[in-house]
């Protein structure tokens, strides 16, 4: 015979699965922080990186440098474009996230901390300039030990 729970111990139950459901960093330890957001297809899931960065598509779209549109309509977002801004943006995230304290904190950096040896310019917006591989070589010149 089965019992039914007490009302409190339901609603445990509800916010352990929900918390379950969720991303944390331990999420992204084993397998690779931008391997995460592939789909077996090798697409970047732009909905999985929306939700882990708590955004809407609509912000999505605005911090990789891409239109609304492009991140919505689904036939546009494995097009090489989109799919190549959002990568550029998971491996920045990746490569600084250590650093940073968490995904969260990477992305605050990666659109306000301005690069002063880029000219004081974001990272993010150096991603919609199409020169992410700026970024790429100030995080190798400090990875390096060189100075920012």
């Amino acid at each position: 015979m089965s019992t039914i729970p007490k009302d409190g111990a339901r609603r445990t139950a509800v916010r352990h699965s929900v918390r379950s459901q969720a991303l944390s960093a331990h999420d992204f330890a084993g397998a690779g922080f931008v391997t995460h957001f592939i789909d077996k297809g090798g697409i970047v899931d732009v909905e999985r990186v929306a939700d882990a960065f708590r955004m809407t598509k609509g912000q999505l779209a605005e911090t990789a440098g891409l239109g609304t549109a492009t991140i919505s309509k689904s036939e546009r977002r494995s097009a090489p474009r989109t799919q190549a801004r959002v990568r550029e943006m998971l491996e920045i995230l990746s490569r600084i996230r250590e650093w940073a304290g968490g995904e969260t904190q990477a992305m605050a950096w990666y659109r306000a901390q301005p690069i002063p040896a880029l000219d004081g310019r974001t990272a993010e917006a150096l991603v919609k300039a199409g020169e992410a591989g700026a970024v790429r070589d100030y995080l190798d010149h400090l990875a390096l030990g060189g100075f920012a």
